[in-house]
């Protein structure tokens, strides 16, 4: 769930700041800026323990991948913040002219796709390098005989 809301708390906002744009409803803009400032939140939360889970990783065939997500997951939570401390100052300092829009929007879109990258970067971990996964293997020391 750490991994997966901010995921899922960013999409959803950004698709909110999209729709914002077409709509004088305050709702759609207010959502955005809220799912930004707690999608981020988890971010963050995200980026921590993920460095604690990968943690002893020195070597091995995981090295490489796990470097990857790590560096994609840094940039991604620093673009959240960046993205927040911008949208965030637009409100504070009432500067919502259209190429502060603009640069929020443009903002925005790379973050989620910072997202986007991350997590397929920590998809290929788990499906294609088997990171976290335990084989459960049936207990071959006491086989059983069937007619």
């Amino acid at each position: 769930m750490l991994i997966h809301f901010p995921i899922a708390l960013l999409m959803v906002g950004f698709l909110a700041e999209v729709v914002s744009l077409f709509t004088v409803r305050p709702f759609f803009r207010q959502a955005a800026i809220g799912l930004l400032v707690i999608g981020v939140c988890g971010a963050i939360a995200a980026y921590i323990t993920g460095n604690i889970a990968g943690d002893g990783i020195e070597s091995g065939p995981l090295k490489a991948p796990m470097e990857l997500h790590e560096q994609a997951a840094l940039v991604t939570m620093l673009l959240g913040i960046a993205t927040a401390l911008f949208k965030g100052g637009m409100i504070y300092l009432k500067m919502e002219r259209v190429w502060t829009k603009v640069i929020g929007l443009l903002l925005y879109l790379a973050l989620v796709a910072g997202v986007a990258r991350t997590g397929f970067l920590g998809g290929q971990l788990v499906f294609s390098h088997g990171a976290g996964v335990h084989l459960a293997l049936p207990d071959f020391s006491n086989p059983t005989i069937e007619d």
